[in-house]
C-alpha cells in the first residue's frame, strides 16, 4: 500500500486516536450548529435535467446566510450505502451537501448505462451552478468539490478531471471502471448480476459489455494530469480495491500534483467500522481547501 501525504499539513488528517477522543474529532461531527432562525438548515428535493430526463437528488443546505461551499457526493453501484450520514455532518461542517441518483438508479427515470453515470454529475455540477439555483439553494458556484464511493469514485474522477472549476475531488474506496472492464466476460457479467437490483432497462450482460467495450475510455488514470491542479483526498480500504487507487495517486504525482493525502484503513468497503474517521477525514480535507469557510 502505498501510503503518502504531501500536504502542508498532513497531521491534520491524522487518524482521531481510533476516533475515541472527542477532542480529536472534528466538532461538527457530534454538535449541533447554533440555530440561525432567517437561515435555517434545510433539505430539498432536487430535479435535475440530465440527457433528457429529470434526475432526482437531495441538497442538505447548511444554516446560516451564505452562499455556502458545497460539496457533491456520488455513491456507487448499486449505490447502497448513499452516506447520508456523512453529507449530514459536511452540512453541519457548514457545507451543502448534495445527493443523486443516476439516470435508472434507485428511481431516477431513464435507462441505466455506465457511460451516463459522470454525465449526470457534470449535470449537477451545472445546475448548481445556474445563477437561479445558486441563490435559491444558498450555493456559492466558485467553491465547489466533488466525492464518490466505490463506482461513484470513478464518477468523481472523471468528472473532477473535466471539471477546471472544482476545488478538489475525493474517493472513498473508488474502483476504476477501466479496470472492472479487464476482467473476464464470464466473471465480470457474475459481478454484475449482483448489483441488478436497482437498475432499469438493463441486464448483467449489457452491463458487461459495455464495461468491456469502453475499458480505455473508463480509465481514470488518463485524467492524472488534470487532478494533479487539485486538492485529492483518496481513501481506501481492505476490499481489494486499493491498487487502483494507488496507482491514481502514483500518477497523479507523476504528474507533479502535490496536493494529494491518501490515506488506508482496515475496514471494509462500506466503511461499516469507520463511520467517523471517515467524516472526520471528510471534514478536514474540506476545511483545508480554498475559501471553504462559511
Amino acid at each position: 500500500m502505498l501510503t503518502i501525504t504531501l500536504y502542508l499539513v498532513s497531521a491534520a488528517l491524522a487518524p482521531p486516536a481510533a476516533a475515541q477522543d472527542s477532542r480529536e474529532i472534528p466538532a461538527a461531527i457530534y454538535t449541533d450548529p447554533v440555530p440561525d432562525s432567517e437561515y435555517p438548515a434545510r433539505m430539498e428535493t432536487l430535479h435535475i435535467p440530465s440527457g433528457g430526463e429529470s434526475i432526482n437528488g437531495i441538497a442538505y443546505l447548511a444554516g446560516g446566510p451564505g452562499p455556502h461551499p458545497t460539496l457533491v457526493i456520488c455513491h456507487g453501484w448499486p449505490g447502497n450505502e448513499k452516506n447520508l450520514d456523512l453529507a449530514q455532518a459536511v452540512r453541519r461542517a457548514g457545507w451543502n451537501a448534495v445527493t443523486f441518483n443516476y439516470r435508472g438508479f434507485w428511481g431516477s427515470p431513464g435507462s441505466f448505462r455506465f457511460a451516463q453515470n459522470p454525465e449526470d454529475a457534470a449535470a449537477v455540477l451545472a445546475f448548481l451552478r445556474d445563477p437561479a439555483n445558486a441563490a435559491a439553494l444558498g450555493v456559492d458556484p466558485d467553491r465547489m468539490a466533488i466525492l464518490g464511493h466505490s463506482m461513484g469514485g470513478w464518477v468523481a474522477a472523471m468528472t473532477a478531471g473535466r471539471d477546471d472549476r472544482l476545488l478538489g475531488m475525493g474517493l472513498i474506496s473508488a474502483a476504476n471502471m477501466g479496470w472492472v472492464g479487464r476482467l473476464e466476460p464470464d466473471d465480470l457479467a457474475q459481478r454484475a448480476a449482483g448489483n441488478a437490483e436497482t437498475l432499469a432497462d438493463t441486464t448483467p450482460e449489457l452491463m458487461a459489455e459495455e464495461l468491456i467495450a469502453n475499458r480505455n475510455a473508463f480509465d481514470f488514470l488518463q485524467f492524472a494530469p488534470q487532478l494533479a491542479g487539485k486538492s485529492n483526498l483518496i481513501l481506501s480500504s481492505d476490499d481489494g480495491l486499493t491498487s487502483m487507487t494507488d496507482a491514481l495517486v502514483e500518477a497523479i504525482r507523476k504528474e507533479g500534483g502535490s496536493q494529494v493525502v491518501a490515506i488506508h484503513e482496515a475496514t471494509d468497503h462500506s466503511w461499516s467500522s469507520k463511520r467517523i474517521a471517515l467524516q472526520a477525514y471528510v471534514i478536514r480535507w474540506l476545511e483545508m481547501l480554498p475559501g471553504s469557510g462559511s
